[in-house]
Parts: C-alpha cells; structure tokens; sequence
C-alpha cells in the first residue's frame, strides 16, 4: 500500500470547489451526473439525511484515479451506499489483499469446528515438511499473522497453471533459512499458501475452492465470491478473489456480530499479533509516511501514533492493491468498505476516499 500521496490526491475539498460541485448538479439535473446513490434500500438521493447529503457531496467531487462505491453498515444493519461512476455495490471487483481477511475467516472457522488448532505446524498435515529446525516450530497462528520466516515467494504463487501443493513444497525450498517463527513480521504471500494447504489436508479436501465452497454452504456469503487467481486449481490465498461489495459487507457484518467464528477467535483475529516481532515489511510503513500498524490475522490493526502504542483494537482494516478498502469500526460500530480496481499500486487510493468522510462517516453511525 503506497500512501506517499495520500493527501495530493484526495484531499478535502474547499468551499470554493462544493460550489462549484453545486453549480455542477443544478445545471445536470435533467441529465446523469455521474453517480448514483440507493441508500443501501432504494432511498432516493432527495430522501437523504443532512449527514447522508453530505457524505455524497463529498465523494462526487473528490479527485480519483477509477469509479468507486462506498457502502457502509450501522451496527442495527442499517445500510447506505453511494456509488460514483459506473461502479455499484454489486459490481464484482477483483480482490487483491483484500482476500487475506476472507482466507483467515475460512481457516479460523476450521479452529472453531477443531479440525485445526493455532498452534498447529505444518508437518502435523504436510508430508514433506521439516520436522526439526526453526521451519518445524512454525505453528498456524505464525502463518496467519506473517511472523512464520516465509519471505521468499516463488514465481509459482502467480502461474495459473502451477500445482497447488507443489508451490507450496517450492514455498519450503525458496525459504532454505528462516528466522525464528514469530520473530519478524514480513507482508507477503507465502504465510497463507501454506496456511491453505494445512487447512485442506486438515479437512480432507483437495483443493481450495472445495474448502471454501463448504464455508460459503455453511454462512450464506459470497454466493458470487470466488478464488480464480491465478487460477482455481492454483488460488493466491493472500490476493486471488473476486467479490462484490455487498457481499463483502455481509462477510464483515458477520464478523463484527460474531455469527462465523466463535468471540474468542475474533478476538484473537483483530488483536495485534505481531507485538515485539521486528517489522522486515510493511507497505504501510514504505517510503516513511508513518502509518505504524500492526496486524492481527490477516487484518491491519490501525493505530493514529506515529510509533504504534494502542493497547485498545478500535479499528481494523484489509487494503489492497488495488484501492478497495473493507474495515470494521469498534469505536464508532460499523463497518463499511470503498470497493474499486484502480492500477495496481493504487492501494492508497481506498484509505483516502475514506479519509474525506470520516468524520460524516462516523456521525451516520452514530445516528443509525
């Protein structure tokens, strides 16, 4: 996630500029105005709320590389969407890390049903895996919270014809030296390949997309949602979904109301995990722009100090690479993302849309 011009590329409009949006809508009115908003339930942009009016204001004039929507959730399930372009809250986006929270849900349910345990290592599953040295003491919650050592990614994670588990014996062989597992957290692929294919064994699948079918049968969600990259017999667990917007909200209501996995495990989910490991990597800190946040599993735990110092989880949050941005509000109750595929790189992009509306952002929650 590169935020080196967070602030250039989307920042608050002036007074100057609202007006000159207001201009923009009057003379449009018998015409499209290159947006669109339901509400989340049909509610016409007339009917809005004050704060609702001016979270669209907002949004239809701030500068932006792609089409977006946002949709956000209260924590009654009230919901409100606004879409800018030919973007909709059931369009379907291509995922990036996006994904990382979703594989962390489906693995984390399987801890819940005990087929799996956090503190289980890859060779309880993986017949080829070292079973002595630091890649033996590898455990699953390493895996999930990117502490376990696998910082090498092989060229198979990204070919759509590589076999599966093959790659993740490549993962093992890329990754000769490891330091020691929860030692150093490192941002990349690799942790959740392996993660994938304990969890397959583990529940006497062979593939993937027959695990996640068998979550998607049991919650109700992501009818349309899939692992197709870059392919499905060869899925990227770390960035290779496609997903719509409203189902992804339905993914993250579930989480916030603790209806897929048991409260425990939440909790383990959105608490830092990475607390005294060394960050090698974090996009979050690339170029130096200061955000210092931790990670739970597969999630950002977002902290305001420039040096991370919460010792209270109010905020997380899954970016990609392309500007999608879903997060879960525990301090103002709700939850909400900004769905769009922008280049790649573009990461920021998500965060700074919803750093204009914010503060709207949070009084609409407050008053749902």
């Amino acid at each position: 996630m590169n935020f080196s011009d967070l602030f250039t590329r989307a920042t608050r409009p002036s007074l100057q500029q609202l007006a000159a949006l207001l201009l923009a809508l009057t003379i449009s009115a018998c015409g499209g105005g290159g947006s669109s908003n339901d509400g989340g339930n049909g509610t016409p942009i007339e009917e809005l709320s004050d704060t609702e009016k001016s979270i669209v204001d907002v949004l239809n004039i701030l500068p932006t590389d792609t089409d977006f929507t946002l949709l956000i959730e209260s924590q009654n399930r009230v919901r409100f969407s606004h879409s800018v372009g030919d973007s909709s809250s059931s369009h379907i986006y291509e995922s990036a890390s996006t994904s990382k929270l979703v594989t962390a849900a489906v693995i984390l349910s399987l801890v819940r049903d005990g087929i799996l345990a956090l503190d289980d290592n890859p060779q309880d599953y993986i017949s080829y895996w070292p079973t002595s040295g630091s890649h033996s003491t590898i455990q699953l919650r390493h895996l999930l919270n990117f502490t376990s050592g696998l910082i090498s990614e092989p060229l198979c994670i990204n070919l759509a014809l590589a076999n599966f588990e093959d790659c993740v014996e490549s993962i093992l062989d890329s990754n000769a030296s490891i330091s020691s597992p929860g030692t150093e957290f490192y941002y990349g692929s690799s942790h959740m390949q392996v993660a994938g294919l304990m969890a397959m064994r583990a529940s006497g699948v062979s593939t993937w997309t027959e695990l996640f079918d068998n979550f998607k049968a049991e919650t109700g969600l992501f009818s349309n949602g899939q692992y197709d990259l870059p392919s499905a017999a060869n899925p990227r667990l770390a960035g290779g979904m496609h997903w719509r917007a409203d189902e992804y909200v339905d993914f993250l209501s579930a989480l916030f109301h603790q209806e897929i996995i048991s409260p425990s495990l939440i909790n383990e989910l959105v608490k830092d995990q990475i607390d005294g490991a060394d960050i090698n990597f974090s996009p979050v800190l690339e170029n130096d722009v200061g955000q210092d946040w931790h990670y739970g599993f597969g999630v950002w735990i977002e902290c305001s100090a420039t040096i991370f110092n919460c010792t209270q989880v109010t905020r997380v949050s899954c970016a990609g690479a392309y500007g999608s941005y879903p997060f879960i509000d525990y301090q103002h109750n709700y939850i909400g993302i900004i769905a769009r595929q922008g280049p790649l790189g573009s990461g920021d992009e998500g965060f700074a849309i919803y750093e204009q509306v914010a503060d709207e952002l949070a009084t609409w929650a407050s008053e749902n």
